[in-house]
């Protein structure tokens, strides 16, 4: 296979999965398989939910695509590969940055991010299966793309002054 090609089969991969992602958290976890995904629309004192299955799910046939294409570097190798570099980008985005599981990356002034953040929350308003919205992880609609441009993020300088004004 040739670079241009796997890079191809790698992005198209990638791109996908946001579409797999959205169907898959639209019609499976908020349907037949809520009793998973239920623990990540409510608080709880537990590091870990059960909707963490999820990732050793697409851990998995990552890790499989990548196996068994591995000898021939053919299309499974590089579908295996953009659906790593997709689990990748979600883990930094909607763990770190939009849930902060891990503390390192809490708030950022870019305007894509925020509206992310935004529809994300949007999402976890409802706390049952029924009712969400926002469904996908890296598509944004306008609306929250309009909201975050409009509200500019507090600057260091804005959070301290709010600080010692209260």
């Amino acid at each position: 296979m040739t670079t241009l090609a796997a890079a191809a089969v790698t992005t198209a991969t990638f791109l996908g999965m946001e579409f797999v992602a959205w169907f898959m958290h639209k019609y499976v976890l908020h349907g037949a398989l809520w009793f998973l995904h239920r623990s990540h629309h409510v608080r709880h004192p537990h590091r870990f939910e059960r909707n963490d299955f999820f990732f050793l799910f697409y851990g998995s046939l990552s890790m499989l695509f990548i196996i068994y294409g591995s000898d021939a570097k053919d299309w499974r190798f590089w579908v295996g590969v953009g659906i790593a570099a997709y689990g990748t980008v979600y883990f930094f985005v909607h763990d770190v940055l939009i849930h902060g599981r891990l503390r390192f990356w809490r708030k950022s002034r870019n305007t894509y991010l925020r509206a992310l953040n935004m529809a994300h929350k949007m999402h976890h308003k409802t706390t049952g299966r029924d009712g969400s919205e926002e469904f996908g992880m890296l598509w944004v609609s306008k609306r929250y793309f309009s909201l975050a441009a409009r509200k500019p993020a507090p600057t260091n300088k804005m959070r301290r002054a709010s600080s010692l004004n209260s």
